[in-house]
């Protein structure tokens, strides 16, 4: 059987080894922000449950929203990101809001489809850096997920022997981890 820590490192290879020591620790379930927070509002935990379902969105499997990949973020940055951090996350959040609202006339969580999806590419050039972490924390949040571990990925609960090169058969998922 394999334990958390185990599971965390295979996470860390699976996407590629660049994986922040803050969601390692929090995928470990340790809390290393032991200082002030940033309070999160209604609002705000609306607009990063549209975001992540925008970055992985519903389709024949549930999306960011249905795995509630918003709740995942909003501890994570509470528990493991310093309040400077939190502060700096949270501003690109609102950036973005403002943002579309400033080219469609209604906030993010107001915004249709479209227009949602032009306010992330804008995001993806005028706010890099929270673009770059937000979907990293929503790409973590969703395969660490019941959801995304066993609706998204193939799950093997009890892995059997190690065969090192296994080939996919067509439209096969990739394979979840186990812990």
């Amino acid at each position: 059987m394999m334990n958390r820590r185990e599971a965390v490192e295979r996470i860390t290879l699976m996407l590629g080894g660049a994986i922040a020591p803050q969601i390692s620790s929090g995928l470990m379930g340790q809390v290393t922000n032991t200082g002030p927070s940033v309070a999160v509002n209604e609002a705000q935990t609306l607009l990063l449950a549209e975001l992540a379902d925008v970055i992985i969105p519903t389709t024949d499997t549930p999306g960011a929203k249905a795995a509630g990949v918003e709740q995942f973020i909003i501890r994570l940055m509470r528990d493991c990101y310093i309040k400077e951090d939190q502060e700096k996350f949270y501003a690109g959040l609102t950036k973005l809001d403002e943002a579309c609202r400033a080219a469609h006339g209604k906030g993010y969580v107001e915004a249709d489809a479209e227009q949602k999806e032009a306010c992330l590419t804008d995001a993806m050039k005028t706010n890099k850096a929270f673009f770059k972490q937000m979907k990293q924390l929503t790409v973590t949040g969703y395969f660490t997920s019941e959801i995304g571990a066993t609706q998204a990925l193939e799950y093997l609960p009890v892995p059997g022997r190690f065969e090192g090169d296994v080939p996919l058969q067509p439209g096969q998922k990739a394979w979840a981890i186990s812990r």
